[in-house]
Formats: structure tokens, sequence, C-alpha cells
């Protein structure tokens, strides 16, 4: 699509989200009787295990560890053994050579059970009631859902790599955990391989005798799933297919397609602003310009903005019925760099390719909107997402030369690969025009915080105690995981330059790369707002850790921003004065 139409095409853009659409009824087949092997716990089905044609449809039921003999089931598992006359447990048996009994993360596939469960996955799911608070206190997670995130993923690969076309999933005590799990684990990016190479997803629904409430909780999962795998999409998609441009482009068509399927009753829309380079060149952004100059392709910046300037009415108390001003946005802020080469300063060749997920950020933030429009969260909200490509040519900026922010601040150069800082600093300026409640940006900053945490936690620097508790605490509940890192004096210190008011560079190297970075931002910021900065650079990609998140892009930071702890209890962000 010509750039020169983008103003007239998506200029202004007002939707209104909503989770996927369920697909039709399961289809009954014909069964065939045949006992799967149990499942390597925490791995993934090899290739070279025979694939099942099977038509179908096929049900995930839950199996505790039970010392005195024989399975126990969970709610749905006991149901589906009542409906096949006591076939469920003795298949198992046989299965399991007379133990009724299946490991802690295993599967066990059992067929022909009767016309209506003609396949059947059980998952073990290890000791009934067996809590350990020392567990949840090392792992700094909710155990109890991260287990059912496992499990629902487990049953559901386990049905698929069967060839069930429609699956009906366990609830397993948390429906919202089991269409995370389940939805997050059949996600496989395969939007350019040929048709015959691309694998069928099956369709998910929850146990259909679930009470309304279990479905309403599956609803809500199956909606920050969906939002999820959106992000790991964008950060999957091959650079050239995700210019700037493009990647506006797919937001756009993200939010006009979940318009499309949103219930009546989610009044939120979200409006969708692409503003093109003369726009950013009139706000004066010198560090968000000095990186996108050295590509052909042009910088955006784009806003979603959802709830945004809307008169809130009051639920209780006093004013019931009144209408109160526009409460302070939250701002989300996401880089947005869809290729980082790192510009002069430029990366190794091993490993480059991975850069096309340096938007990481971008694309959390981009789905966690669609996703709080979608679940109709009662706030005011506001995305900002800068976007460039980092390149080496003729016109890039060099090391050592001096930009100035939208601030004011000039900023010394050093390393051209230390560019996400730079758009970072002219967004969270732009975003101080509107007043916030408080800010919180998301990036692949820096290769340091690899370094220190892996892909175990994503790091989160705060100003604000009460911000950073509250989204530590979703990270907990969500699965992903955030680990409280030091904004000390010193790291300040360490950017100071010579020749400017601050350096883009810490000046002792690679030492506390990630700390000096954040350091970078607060000075963005001002004392006045409450603020987060989320380095997220370890966690970008998914090795498989998992069962609910394959081996490749993982977009686990949007899913933090779905806990109605951090977003819908705005008043309590600003219960302290930031630091």
């Amino acid at each position: 699509m010509a750039l020169q139409n983008f103003p007239r095409r998506f200029g202004r853009l007002c939707f209104l989200c909503s989770s996927d659409s369920f697909s039709g009824l399961p289809v009954h087949a014909s069964a065939v009787v045949r006992v799967a092997p149990i499942r390597t716990a925490g791995r993934p089905f090899s290739d070279d295990q025979s694939h099942v044609e099977l038509k179908g449809q096929g049900t995930v039921v839950g199996c505790y560890d039970n010392s005195g003999g024989g399975p126990v089931w969970t709610e749905v598992g006991e149901a589906v053994d009542a409906q096949t006359g006591g076939k469920l447990r003795l298949l198992l048996e046989i299965a399991t050579g007379g133990s009724g009994k299946v490991k802690k993360g295993d599967s066990v596939l059992l067929h022909g059970l009767n016309d209506q469960h003609t396949h059947v996955a059980v998952v073990g799911l290890g000791e009934k009631g067996q809590r350990s608070e020392n567990e949840a206190f090392m792992e700094d997670i909710d155990v109890g859902r991260q287990g059912v995130r496992c499990a629902a993923a487990v049953g559901a690969r386990c049905l698929q790599k069967a060839g069930v076309k429609d699956i009906w999933m366990d609830h397993f005590g948390d429906a919202e955990a089991s269409a995370e799990g389940s939805a997050l684990g059949l996600f496989k990016y395969a939007g350019l391989k040929s048709k015959e190479k691309t694998k069928e997803v099956p369709s998910l629904k929850l146990w259909s005798s679930s009470p309304p409430l279990l479905q309403d909780a599956w609803g809500r999962g199956f909606s920050l799933a969906s939002a999820q795998n959106f992000a790991r999409e964008l950060m999957e998609t091959p650079s050239n297919l995700m210019t700037p441009a493009l990647f506006v482009e797919a937001v756009c068509k993200r939010v006009k397609d979940a318009c499309s399927l949103s219930p009546p009753s989610h009044q939120g829309g979200i409006e969708v602003i692409p503003r093109p380079l003369s726009w950013i060149k009139s706000q004066k952004m010198g560090a968000f310009l000095s990186v996108a100059r050295g590509s052909n392709e042009d910088p955006w910046f784009l806003e979603l903005r959802y709830n945004f300037g809307k008169e809130k009415k009051m639920t209780g108390g006093e004013g019931v019925g009144e209408n109160s001003p526009p409460p302070p946005p939250l701002v989300l802020v996401g880089k947005g760099v869809t290729f980082d080469t790192g510009g002069i300063s430029i990366k190794p060749s091993a490993n480059m390719a991975l850069m096309r997920a340096d938007m990481g950020g971008a694309a959390c933030v981009a789905a966690a909107t669609v996703a709080v429009a979608s679940l109709g969260l009662p706030i005011s909200l506001l995305t900002l997402i800068p976007l460039c490509e980092n390149m080496p040519s003729g016109c890039a900026v060099k090391p050592g030369d001096v930009v100035t922010a939208m601030n004011g601040k000039t900023i010394e150069v050093d390393n051209t690969d230390a560019e996400g800082r730079l758009l970072l600093a002219d967004a969270l300026c732009y975003a101080q025009s509107f007043s916030p409640s408080a800010m919180v940006d998301v990036a692949t900053l820096t290769g340091a915080i690899d370094v220190a945490l892996g892909s175990g936690a994503a790091a989160v620097f705060t100003n604000s105690a009460s911000l950073g508790e509250q989204l530590c605490k979703a990270g907990r509940e969500t699965g992903d995981r955030l680990w409280r890192m030091p904004l000390f004096r010193q790291y300040s210190k360490q950017i100071e330059s010579r020749i400017a008011d601050i350096n883009n560079i810490g000046s002792r190297g690679r030492s506390a790369g990630a700390c000096t970075a954040a350091a970078f931002l607060k000075e963005f910021v001002g004392t006045e707002r409450s603020w987060a900065h989320i380095d997220m650079a370890g966690v970008m990609e998914s090795h498989d850790e998992e069962p609910f998140l394959a081996k490749g892009m993982s977009g686990v930071c949007e899913l933090m921003f779905l806990c109605s702890h951090s977003l819908v209890k705005q008043s309590s962000i600003m219960c302290d004065s930031p630091m």
C-alpha cells in the first residue's frame, strides 16, 4: 500500500473490540480404538510420532495422583467417566499397565469411548491439593494457575496431534487459565507456509456443562490468549513484511476485525490515529528522528485511544447517575523498532534475524489495548507506539553525534545500537502532555537484562512503590513474572556527558547496562508522574520452557497489563508520590 494513501485511509478510525469468536458445534465421527503413548513432560510432540487422521471431537480431562490406587478425576473427568459407563477409567488403567496413574505434565490419549467422546486426552495433575508455599515463594508465581495453563496446553496439543478438529476443555478449577493455556499452546506462526504444510488449528470450547460463571471466565481467558497470540504473530513476521507502515496497517486491521465481533454491551471503543513523518517533525522529536533517518522506510507514530477523554459515570455513593470529568489516562508506551541492525554501531550477523522482534514492546502494548477494549475494562487508556527501523546508511546518525529530544534535552549518541531509549524518550515526553495517572513503557531494550535474568522474568524499574507492586502482583497471577531492578542515583551519574546534557550509554560500558538505560529514560519522565519501565529483552523469545509457549516469540508482557490490579484500580496507583 502506498504510504501517501495512509493519512486518507487510516487518518482516524474508531472501532469497538472484542475477543475472537468461537467456531461451531463439534461434529461426531467414527471411533478408532487406540491407546497413545504417554507424552514426555515439558517437551513438544516429536515429528516422528504417527499422525492419526481422525475427524470428530475430543475432550481434555484431568487426573490426580492417588497413592491408594486408581485415578482421581477432576469434575469434568468424573462426568465423562459416568457418560461412558466407566470406560474412561477402564481404558486408562489398560493404557497405564493397571496403575491408572498419569505423571504430572504427561498425557494419555484414549480412543473410541463412545460416539460423543471419540478421543479423550487424560492429563496428569499431580497430587490433589498439594500446594507448596515455599514453591510459590521461590518461583514468584501463582503455582496453581500456572499448573492449569500447562495442563490445558498439554491436553490441547495431544488432541491436535491426533487430528481432532473440535476440543472440549476441562476447566481444571480455573476456566480463565485453562483458556489461556490451551489457546496459547496451539499457536504456531504459519502464515507464510503453503496450505499443505500448515497444520489446522482445532476449535476450543469449554466443557458444555460448565456453569455461566465458568463460561464467562473462559471467555476472558480466551480474549487474553488471542491478544497475546496477536503480539506473537506481529513479532514473528519477517521485517520486510512488518515495516513501520505495515505494522500500523496490521493493528488497524486487528481493531477493525475485533469491532465486527464485539458484543453490544461493550461501549468503549479504540480510536486509531497514525501520525506520519510530518507530524513527528512538527513535534520536534529529534531523538526519535535520529534513529529513523538511516532507513528508507518512513517512521510512524501510532496512537491508540480507548475510552479517552470520556466523562466517567459514577457507580455508587454520592453523585449516582451524575457524570464526573474525564479521568486521567493510563499511558502505555511500546518500543517499535521493526528491525534493528544496530545502525553504524552494527550488530554481529549471528542471530541478527531475531531483531525483527525488536518491536516486541510495541506488539505487546498494541495487543494489550485491543484486549482491554474487548473485555470492556472501565479505564481510560492511551497507547503510544513510535515505529521505525534502525539501519546504517549515509544518512544514519553517527557515534558522537548530538541530538535534541522533544523536551529540549541534548543527547550524545555514543552507541547507535542503544537506539530504543531514544524512541522512548520522545514518546514519554509526548505522554506527559496528557497528564496521565501513570506511564508504563515496554521495550526489548538491553542485552544486559538477558544476561542478568535470562528468560525467567522481565525487569521492572519504577519510581513508584505502589505501581511496581501492582505490576509484580499482576505478573505473578498471569505468569508473566517481573523482577524489580534498582534505579540508584549512581546510574544517573554514569550517563553524564561532557558535551551534552546526557549520554545514551553508561560510562562504564556494559556494566549495569539495563540500569543505566532505565536511568536514561527517567530523565524524560520528570518527578511528578508515576512511571515504570519494563525491559522484556530476556523474555522476547520462548525456548519451550513452558508447554503453553512453544519455541518462538513469546509476547509474554501483554497479559500482565490485563490484570485488574494494575489497570482498573488506577486510583491506587497514585497512592504514593513518585520517588
